[in-house]
């Protein structure tokens, strides 16, 4: 184990002129405080030029994306760096990195995990050898081309007696009609034992029928179930080592979730499972515990240093899906980190959540249009669209107190908080049906101002990138071509100016976060929106206006086009 002492990193610069954070930084949401900026940027020089271990972390490729490879072995990482005050007063940081780098969890000038589940003490390397065991046998199991034989065989048996079943059916059918007939005429036609003797023989041959059917049941059940029976001998083998694997899985698991032990500045100390308990998904995702973030509050804590702030930052090429570029800072995850940090920030002083603070209670909601079917305001940047958990003001509320007695307000479509624009309400139900209609129907177009960090140098293109919620780290998006829905937008460029370019930007989907994942994925314009404090860097305010809005009227089917200057 690393001596604290040793991990414990004296700046290089001349900070005497720099003032200490006021309170700690709230994780989720913030701008790095001009000592964690040098931290890093002292940190990143370090990953240049250490050589103790090698990670492809793929800078020179990711300057050039389109050399990129699917199963490329280089992979960036997010760092993070945690300003503390020494129990001798020393003012310092400490390094991590979240998961494992070059196979390993303990690196030189590197906090230590939570819980080293790699150390040859560990429980967890034994236990996974017997998972590992299993996951060959299955797979081994699984590989004898007599399943793919036997389920062939069994599928063509199924096809098979389906097929003789209803051309017995069928004609049992047509026999019962044609007997019928015959019924009939004997009936009109003959008497006593002539009679008698013609139902009979009817009624041995509907007997006759019914029993050709049982025995065809009968004799394809028996080729069926022979059949079903070979492959269920060799599928029970391979489902029962699943079965123990999940069951030893479990368990591991659990005692994972029970080593991972996280303390407070209060010096209280709970596990990943208590940690989670409570919460809507009580089983810890994958990784939890294992981010920079929860690594470096813990290292701290353990051994008597005072936490000041913190940053976080993404090393190297991007990822496929998320939004991360290199050297630029990003919050800590919601899935994993949110209820581990909620308790290891408990006993210090945070800075406030930006998010529940109302920033368009100051703010106007301008009115560009009304009558007697719709409202179509200006929602100025910091007002919700719609009541959120901690704030309730928002466009929605406002609009339902200057419209007491209308059947509305009705919701047709959202900005962002800190997008500014455009927004139509519905006053009627019969206005919001049709509204709704064009919504749906794509009959609605919209553009956007939006201004991007870089010089876009290509005079308009087309974005075509399939996303979906990040189920770690809600409410951010991720570029996903296998579960992503389709999502496109078209842009012009209209100026470049001091580094940044101002652009016209027309979605043709209506994606959460679509025009802002579009601008700052590398598969995109690799441009983030100046002041997006999701995929970008704060500013003073994100740097995305809904400039314009057309649609035909509810009522009169006019078509109507709606416009709002922004200046940025």
């Amino acid at each position: 184990m690393h001596q604290p002492h040793a991990l414990f990193t004296h700046f290089n610069a001349d900070i005497a002129h720099l003032a200490l954070p006021d309170a700690f930084t709230f994780p989720f949401f913030y701008q790095p405080h001009p000592l964690c900026v040098i931290a890093a940027q002292e940190l990143q020089q370090h990953l240049l030029t250490q050589t103790a271990w090698f990670h492809d972390f793929g800078l020179e490729l990711d300057a050039h994306p389109e050399t990129r490879q699917e199963n490329d072995a280089r992979m960036g990482k997010m760092f993070g760096v945690l300003l503390v005050r020494s129990p001798k007063g020393e003012l310092g940081y400490f390094s991590a990195f979240s998961g494992k780098i070059a196979d390993h969890n303990l690196l030189p000038h590197f906090v230590p995990p939570v819980f080293d589940m790699l150390a040859e003490e560990s429980f967890f390397p034994r236990e996974l050898e017997a998972i590992t065991a299993l996951n060959a046998q299955v797979k081994s199991l699984s590989a004898n081309p007599q399943i793919d034989i036997l389920g062939t065989q069994l599928q063509h048996c199924l096809v098979q007696y389906k097929t003789l079943e209803q051309q017995q059916r069928q004609k049992m059918i047509e026999g019962r009609a044609l007997r019928k007939q015959q019924r009939q005429q004997a009936e009109a036609n003959l008497t006593g034992d002539a009679l008698k003797a013609v139902l009979d023989a009817l009624a041995v041959q509907s007997v006759a029928e019914k029993n050709a059917l049982k025995y065809l049941k009968l004799e394809w059940d028996g080729k069926i179930a022979a059949t079903q029976s070979e492959l269920t001998a060799l599928t029970s083998e391979i489902e029962q080592a699943k079965q123990q694997r999940k069951a030893l899985s479990n368990v591991l698991q659990n005692k994972l979730f029970e080593q991972y032990r996280f303390l407070n500045a209060n010096g209280e100390q709970k596990s990943l499972k208590a940690i989670f308990a409570p919460t809507t998904n009580p089983t810890p995702p994958a990784g939890a515990g294992e981010c920079a973030a929860p690594k470096l509050l813990q290292y701290a804590y353990k051994h008597g240093y005072t936490p000041l702030s913190m940053a976080e930052f993404w090393w190297g090429v991007s990822p496929k899906s998320e939004v991360r570029q290199h050297q630029k800072f990003y919050p800590s995850c919601h899935g994993k980190c949110h209820p581990i940090l909620s308790h290891m920030l408990e006993g210090l002083e945070v800075d406030p959540n930006p998010l529940e603070k109302n920033w368009g209670e100051d703010k106007t909601l301008e009115v560009v249009y009304q009558d007697e079917a719709i409202v179509v305001v200006n929602k100025p940047a910091g007002l919700l669209s719609v009541p959120g958990k901690a704030v309730t003001d928002s466009a929605y509320t406002r609009v339902q107190a200057m419209f007491p007695d209308v059947e509305g307000p009705f919701v047709l479509h959202r900005l962002d908080m800190a997008t500014s624009g455009l927004l139509v309400f519905a006053l009627t139900r019969r206005a919001n049906k049709s509204l709704q209609k064009q919504f749906i129907t794509r009959g609605v177009e919209k553009r956007y101002l939006a201004m991007v960090e870089g010089i876009v140098e290509q005079s308009e293109g087309e974005i075509n990138l399939p996303m979906r919620g990040d189920p770690d780290d809600r409410p951010r998006q991720l570029v996903c071509y296998e579960h992503g829905k389709p999502a496109t937008t078209y842009w012009q460029l209209l100026e470049v100016k001091d580094g940044r370019s101002k652009l016209q930007m027309y979605p043709k989907t209506g994606r959460t976060h679509q025009l802002r994942v579009h601008c700052a994925h590398h598969e995109g314009l690799s441009m983030p929106m100046v002041g997006d404090t999701l995929y970008g860097e704060p500013d003073s305010r994100l740097h995305l206006h809904a400039e314009q809005l057309s649609f035909d009227h509810p009522y009169t089917k006019e078509r109507m086009t709606f416009s709002a200057d922004c200046e940025f």
